[in-house]
This record gives structure tokens, C-alpha cells and sequence, in this order.
């Protein structure tokens, strides 16, 4: 293996030698690679400055047949606009030239090309700008200064990239004057780089604005399939992605044309919901879609433009105008070139013979046929007639020579002066003081691009018109735009009407300027009464309609954040602007009204005597404490009758006086709940409900003793006397009293607000001790069920002793109603809490008094043959 690598390299050697000895001849010239592109305008100076601009907006297919060797594109379709340009880089040096201050002694020259909007044109026309167009040159001219030290140009962002990639290596400074994509701002990549069109970042910027002042959240995309539109929608989408702007689809318009393809976006277009169309592509791109969108009468869509085509004479045409009126954009900021309209009215073939261009334009411009035509067999055949010479651009309107609408023209115009300043800062430099090493100056007579892109970088000066010219660290100029919508003029043309600007430079006060009542929306829509239709609406262009207040937005699951739902904000929370993300919970003495807009005081609820439920509780208390009353009175006048006496008096009138109390305590939980209140009702109803339950066990055992006493030899009556029956009630009824004492003295019940339940405030008595209420509760349950058990083993006693049944019926549903009451209590809202307890006090005491006294009164009042001692001692 060494062997034959060692041959390989032997080979090599002799082979290059061999090739120095057969082609030392030619060592004396440097040739080109391939075939130079044509110059088209041509003028020496002392600094030729080099053009290049798409004079021809395309070129005729070539023969690929490979039978022979391919000459140079021929390129058709006059360009009027970029024509303009040409004549206006001329009008700007000729200017120079005649202005004895800013270069007194030296002479700009010109050489320009024509790219026909071609990459391969337009980077081949730079390299002809740059090394000239002979095919060979002398070997001390190689390795030279090039022709032109810097160029302008050139007119797209995909075309200036390619060579400014290329001659970049080389610090050849370009200045293009409509190449805005921002990806040219990068220092890195394109260190000699600058331009007189703000950079599409800016724009982009400005176009997020615009959606955003409209409310246009739902918006299509289409974008052209170059660094421009690809780069630009980048951008936008950058600006948008932190708002809620949605795009809806988001098409690319093809290079090459596709009919199928063009049918497609617009049928999208068409069927999308989205109203707002926004376009990054340049003329030639958009016009192609924009005539389908024509041809299928799509009226309803607002366009939204950028500074590529919203001045275009072609796509602005009046009969498109029914689709497209209303269109707006951005579009560079115009100005007014004094002397430019004359200077462009001047040419003429005759006085112009060496301009190549001159007959094309001429023949296109008016429609006829010149003499010397280029081609004088297509001449012969056309059908034009000749032209005769006294043709006039005066007496004509075109693009051409309509100086209204000056923006990129404009940047041509800076563009030129920005380079004058630059050699014009470049000869006022002192050998010793100079920029570059060993504190040298520029020679200008072999002035070097690179020196040329430094003075270029420190450009700061006014141009004629009185706009300041300068670049900022990334070669770009200060971003102005005007804001255009078209509209149309009274002779049915489309005119371009400035409805605001946006300057994004730093430092300016107003950024974003717009006057919306000067708008003419898609459709002939305004605020202005032209003899248009009239509609004061802005177009809508949403994906859901905004959420009103009392809503919130959900998203929707697996759509943009612009597609959402509207969902009513819950009980409590509120929501008080439109498209709200999240209700606000309302502060805990409020509560939202039905609107869910606005927060109110919480209604303030408590078991009150003036509502119904309250006087009807009240009623049936008054009225339980009336009845014991009446039996009070009954039994009191029945003292000394058999049934009263056998029953034992003075047990029934103290359980009579605690029935009462046991109504009347049920009166203290009606009302709003105060400090007294709230510790009065819980132990006046321990309090009652015990001594209560205490009589009743006293004549339980009564009951029981007094079977046993009836037993021969029994004595057991001695220890159940009134005064033992007294002393029971008394230290049962103390129990409680301790227990109220104990929970009074150390967590006492007090009234609070409930906030916690709904749209109301809940005045209620929190019972302090949990503890103190359990135990209150508890001792009477223990008491009610002593005596239920006690009753229920008498109740099989003799008739004359039956008052054990009654007990028995009393207790059980005392016990009924207690046990039912806690799940009802735990389980009632508000002011049911309050009133299940009171019904289960008026339940148990009403279920006392009848099951223990109603039987006694029926036989003192209905019954008196029966209250007789005769008839108690009976046996039944």
C-alpha cells in the first residue's frame, strides 16, 4: 500500500509540471470562467458606481437540448418601475456631479445591470460589475482593485444574499435599496451589507400592532417560497406567538407556477373562517394568486400587505378593485425628489442611442415600432404602427414617470448619496490621522472596497430631501413606514391613502400612529360617506367570538388558544372584562350577582320573628305554653280530686312549670343571634329539658315504688316521700346546672358569621365547646333513656297505676324525635339548622304534655264520673 500511494503522488507531480510547461505561454492573462453578463449602462468617473436592477421581470426558457452551448438568458417583460430606478441612480450621480460641495473634485461614473429577476443573472451581472467584461486581462491587472468599488443593488433579499455572500469574502459593500429580508442583518454572515429599506424585523413588528389594534385574532398566512416571504412570516409569527393571534392556515406560493397549486391556496382562502389575510411575498408571487382570488370573486377578505406590493400599479388595477379595495400595509415612507419628473420626461431615442434599453421602452411605452428596432423582422411583422418621433412622456400617465409614489425610488436616491458621503468622508481624511494602519488614508487611485465599507458603516448626513441618512451596527437604515389602504378616487381609479405611520426609530414618541376613520375596509366598507357602500364595521376575524363578562374562556382541546369555549364563571367568582382567562373569586363578605359581573354584600340570613317560618315557630311555642298553662289552671282547680291527688301534684305542677319553660326557651333561638342569646338558649334548654325529664323520672319510680309498697310487708315508700322526690329533681336538675357553668365559664357559645355556604351570610351561634354542647345533650339522652327503660318495665302495672303507659308513650318519642333530630341538625343549611332544633324541642315538650296530661284532662273535663276514688282503686 505505501508502493502504490507513493506512485499516485509521483503521478500528481509529473502531471503538474507537465501542465506548467504546456501553459506557461498563457501565464501572462487572466481569464474568465464562462461568459460575462452584458453591461447595460455605462458612464466613466472617477469611482464608477455599479447598478443592478430586474429591468426585466423574467427570462425566455433556454434550449436545453445540449446539441450546443448555451448563450446568455434573453430576458422579455419591460419593467417600468425598475426603469424609474435605473434613471433615478443616474439623476442622483449627475446630481453629485454638479454640486461643487460634497465631491468638488471628483467624478462619479455608472455602470448598471440588468438582472431580469433571475439569481443566476443577478449574481452574474455582480461579478461582471465587479471584474469587468473583457474575457481576458493582462497579468498585472489580476489581483487589482475591482471596476466598481461598491454596488447598489440589489432589488430582492434572495438575489442580494447570494452576492453578498459572494463578494462579501471580498468586503465588496453593497447597498440594496428594497432587499428588507431580516436574515441580511446578520454581521456575521454579511459583514458588507447595507440597505436604505428598513428590515422586515420592523415590519413585522408593525404588522403584530395592526392585528392586534383591530382585534384580529384569526388570521391566514401566504407567504413566497424565497428568503423574503419565508424569513418574514418567521418574523411575524415570532411577534404573535406571546398574543393571542392564531393563524388559521398558513400557505407558500411556488417559484415555478402551478395552477393546481394556485387553486388550492385560494380555494383554502376561501373556505377559511379567517377574514385577514396577511401576505410576505413580492409582486410577481402574490399577482398570481391575487388574479384566482379575482377570477372567483372572493369580495369578502381583508388583505393585509407589505411594503412588497401595496404601492403596485399592477395588482392596485381598478377592476380588481372589488376584491382588493380595502387592502392595507405597510409601505416604505415616500418623499418628493425635486427635478426627478422632468429628468425622467427627457430621454428619447434619438438624443439616447447608446442606452440599450431606450428602444425596448420606447416601443412598450407608446405601442409603436422604431425604425431601428433591435429586431426588424419582428418589426416588419408587428402590427404597431411606427412611432414618428415626437412621442412625448409628458403627455402620457404611467408608472414610469408618476413621481406620486416615490418610496423605493427614494431608497435609490439615499443610496447614491450615502455612498457619495462615504467618499466624501474618505477624501477629507489627513495621512497620519486616517482610519485604517499605521493612521493611514485611502488612496484614490486604488481605492479599496474594504475602506469604502468602513467610511460606509460612519455614514451621517441629510439627503436633499432632508431625511438624516445613516446605518446602525447591522447595516440597516432607520424604519419609517407609512401605513397605505386603497381606496377609490372619484375618477374610479385606486388611490393609495396614507391612514397612518409607524416609526420604529429609536427614540421616536410616536411608534404606531393610525386614523381609523379614514379607513376603507375590504368590501368599500367606511367611515367616510363616499358614494360607496357604507358599513362604520371593522372587519371581524375570529375564531370564537369574545367571551362577554360573567364568562371565562376554556380552550378548546386540541385547537389554538383562539378557538375556545365561554363558560359561565361558577357561584361566587366574577368576571368584569371580556375574554376573561380566569374568574375572580369574590371577597368573603360578597357574593357575584346573577350577571356574574360585580361582586355584592352576601344577603345576611338568620331565623327571624317577621318571616313566616319564624312566626309560625313562635306561634306554636306560645301557643305549647298556653295549653300547659290551661292545664296548669285545670289541674289547680281540680286540686282535690282523685285523679290530681293519685298523680301527685306537686310533680305535675313543677313538670307542668318546666313544659313551659321548655316552650318558651324555644323563643331565644328565633331572632339574630347575639352574645346573650347564644348562651341563653343552650342552657335554659339543658336547664328545662332536664328538670322536665327529672319529674317525669320521679314519677317513674313513683310508679314503681308504690306497686312495691302495695305489697304485704312492704315499706319502701318511706325512701320515695316528697321530700326525696324533691331532692332527685333537685340534684338532677344541678347536674345540668354545673355542666352549663363549666362550658359558660370556659368556651361559652357566641354568635358568628357563616361566609363559607353560598351567596349568603349565615348569622348563626357557634356553640363554643363541642364538648359542653355534647355533654348538655348527652346528660339529658341519659336521663330520657333512664326513664324510658323505667317506664317501659311499668307499663304492664294494673290500670289504676297506668300512668307508666302514658310515660312509656312520652319518652318514646322524646327519644324519637332527639335521635331523628342530629342527622337532620348536621345535614340543614342556614337557618334550618335553627329551626330543626326548635322543632324538635316544641316535638319532644308537646309530645310530653299530651301523652302524660291530655289523658287526665279528658277524664277531669270530659270524664268526670270516672275521677272518682272508687273508680281509681278499681281494677281494670
Amino acid at each position: 500500500l505505501p508502493t502504490v500511494t507513493m506512485y499516485m503522488y509521483l503521478l500528481f507531480y509529473l502531471y503538474f509540471i507537465f501542465n506548467r510547461l504546456l501553459y506557461r505561454a498563457e501565464e501572462s492573462t487572466c481569464r474568465h470562467h464562462g461568459q460575462p453578463v452584458l453591461i447595460g449602462l455605462y458612464k466613466k468617473g472617477d469611482i464608477n458606481l455599479g447598478g443592478l436592477f430586474p429591468i426585466h421581470f423574467r427570462v425566455v426558457k433556454p434550449d436545453h437540448s445540449f446539441s450546443y452551448k448555451v448563450e446568455s438568458s434573453k430576458c422579455e417583460g419591460f419593467d417600468f418601475r425598475a426603469f424609474r430606478w435605473v434613471q433615478t441612480m443616474i439623476f442622483a450621480i449627475e446630481e453629485i456631479n454638479n454640486n461643487t460641495e460634497l465631491l468638488p473634485n471628483v467624478t462619479l461614473g455608472y455602470t448598471i445591470s440588468d438582472t431580469c429577476s433571475t439569481y443566476l443573472n443577478a449574481l452574474g451581472a455582480a461579478m461582471t460589475l465587479v471584474t469587468g467584461d473583457e474575457e481576458a486581462v493582462s497579468n498585472s491587472m489580476c489581483g487589482k482593485a475591482p471596476q466598481v468599488p461598491v454596488i447598489i443593488g440589489e432589488a430582492g433579499s434572495t438575489a442580494s444574499m447570494i452576492i453578498a455572500r459572494t463578494l462579501g469574502v471580498f468586503r465588496i459593500p453593497m447597498v440594496s435599496y428594497f432587499a428588507s429580508c431580516a436574515c441580511l442583518s446578520n454581521r456575521k454572515e454579511f459583514p458588507s451589507f447595507f440597505r436604505t429599506v428598513p428590515s422586515d424585523n420592523f415590519q413585522a413588528r408593525g404588522l403584530a400592532r395592526l392585528l392586534k389594534l383591530f382585534g384580529w385574532t384569526w388570521v391566514g398566512v401566504i407567504a413566497g417560497d424565497d428568503d423574503y416571504g419565508k424569513f418574514g412570516i418567521q418574523l411575524f409569527r415570532e411577534e404573535i406567538k406571546h398574543s393571542d393571534i392564531c393563524v388559521a392556515f398558513s400557505e407558500i406560493i411556488p417559484k415555478v407556477y402551478s395552477k393546481n397549486k394556485i387553486i388550492q391556496i385560494v380555494k383554502t382562502i376561501k373556505q377559511s373562517t379567517a377574514k385577514v389575510i396577511v401576505t410576505f411575498a413580492i409582486e410577481g408571487d402574490i399577482y398570481s394568486v391575487l388574479e384566482e382570488v379575482i377570477r372567483q370573486n372572493i369580495t369578502d377578505k381583508q388583505w393585509i400587505a407589505t411594503e412588497a406590493w401595496i404601492t403596485s400599479a399592477l395588482v392596485s388595477a381598478k377592476e380588481n378593485f372589488k376584491s382588493l379595495g380595502g387592502t392595507i400595509g405597510f409601505a416604505i415612507r415616500k418623499a418628493e425628489i425635486k427635478g426627478l419628473k422632468s429628468f425622467l420626461c427627457r430621454i428619447h431615442p434619438h438624443a439616447d442611442p447608446a442606452d440599450p434599453f431606450i428602444v425596448e421602452f420606447w416601443e412598450t411605452m407608446f405601442g409603436c415600432s422604431l425604425d431601428f428596432s433591435v429586431n426588424e423582422t419582428v418589426a416588419s411583422l408587428s402590427s404597431k404602427t411606427r412611432c414618428t418621433g415626437l412621442e412625448d412622456l409628458n403627455n402620457i400617465k404611467s408608472i414610469y414617470n408618476d413621481v406620486s409614489q416615490l418610496r423605493a425610488t427614494y431608497n435609490v436616491y439615499k443610496a447614491v448619496y450615502a455612498i457619495a458621503q462615504a467618499v466624501h468622508d474618505l477624501l477629507l481624511c489627513k495621512s497620519g490621522n486616517g482610519p485604517f494602519e499605521n493612521e493611514t488614508c485611502s488612496d484614490m487611485t486604488n481605492l479599496q472596497p474594504w475602506q469604502l465599507t468602513h467610511y460606509l458603516s460612519k455614514v451621517n448626513c441629510k439627503s436633499p430631501v432632508g431625511e438624516y441618512i445613516h446605518f446602525d451596527e447591522n447595516g440597516d437604515s432607520s424604519a419609517s413606514y407609512d401605513i397605505i389602504n386603497w381606496q377609490m378616487a372619484a375618477d374610479g381609479s385606486v388611490k393609495f391613502v396614507k391612514v397612518g405611520q409607524f416609526d420604529a426609530t429609536e427614540g421616536s414618541k410616536n411608534e404606531f400612529e393610525i386614523d381609523e376613520e379614514k379607513i376603507v375596509w375590504s368590501g368599500g366598507q367606511s367611515k367616510y360617506k363616499f358614494c360607496i357602500p357604507q358599513n362604520q364595521q371593522v372587519p371581524k376575524s375570529v375564531c370564537t367570538e369574545s367571551c362577554p363578562p360573567g364568562t371565562r374562556r376554556a380552550v378548546q382541546k386540541g385547537q389554538p388558544v383562539c378557538c375556545f369555549d365561554c363558560l359561565p364563571c361558577p357561584g361566587g367568582e366574577i368576571s368584569n372584562q371580556t375574554d376573561a382567562i380566569e374568574c375572580e373569586k369574590c371577597p368573603s363578605n360578597y357574593w357575584s350577582h346573577i350577571q356574574k359581573t360585580k361582586c355584592i354584600p352576601k344577603e345576611i340570613e338568620y331565623l327571624a320573628y317577621e318571616e313566616t317560618m319564624g312566626i309560625i315557630l313562635a306561634v306554636v311555642a306560645i301557643s305549647g305554653a298556653g295549653i300547659t298553662a290551661a292545664v296548669i289552671t285545670v289541674f289547680f282547680y281540680y286540686k282535690d280530686t282523685p285523679i290530681v291527688k293519685a298523680n301527685n301534684s306537686e310533680l305535675s305542677f313543677l313538670l307542668l312549670f318546666s313544659l313551659i319553660l321548655c316552650f318558651l326557651c324555644s323563643l331565644t333561638f328565633i331572632g339574630q343571634p347575639l352574645t346573650w342569646s347564644c348562651m341563653l338558649r343552650h342552657t335554659v334548654f339543658g336547664i328545662s329539658f332536664v328538670l322536665c325529664i327529672s319529674c317525669v323520672l320521679s314519677k317513674t319510680v313513683v310508679v314503681l315504688m308504690a306497686f312495691k309498697a302495695a305489697l304485704p310487708g312492704s315499706n319502701v315508700m318511706r325512701y320515695f316521700g316528697p321530700m326525696q322526690q324533691r331532692a332527685g329533681i333537685c340534684f338532677c336538675t344541678l347536674v345540668q346546672v354545673v355542666i352549663c357553668m363549666l362550658w359558660l365559664t370556659l368556651y361559652p357559645p357566641f354568635p358568628s358569621k357563616n361566609t363559607q355556604q353560598s351567596e349568603k351570610i349565615i348569622l348563626e351561634c357557634n356553640i363554643g365547646s363541642v364538648l359542653g354542647f355534647a355533654s348538655v345533650l348527652g346528660y339529658i339522652g341519659a336521663l330520657a333513656c333512664m326513664c324510658f327503660v323505667l317506664a317501659f318495665l311499668a307499663r304492664k302495672l294494673p290500670d289504676n297505676f297506668n300512668e307508666a303507659k302514658f310515660i312509656t308513650f312520652s319518652m318514646l318519642i322524646f327519644c324519637a324525635v332527639w335521635i331523628t333530630f342530629i342527622p337532620a341538625y348536621v345535614s340543614s343549611p342556614g337557618k334550618y339548622t335553627v329551626a330543626v332544633e326548635i322543632f324538635a324541642i316544641l316535638s319532644s315538650s308537646y309530645g310530653l304534655l299530651v301523652c302524660i296530661f291530655v289523658p287526665k284532662c279528658y277524664i277531669i273535663l270530659l270524664k268526670p264520673e270516672k275521677n272518682t276514688k272508687k273508680q281509681m282503686m278499681s281494677k281494670g
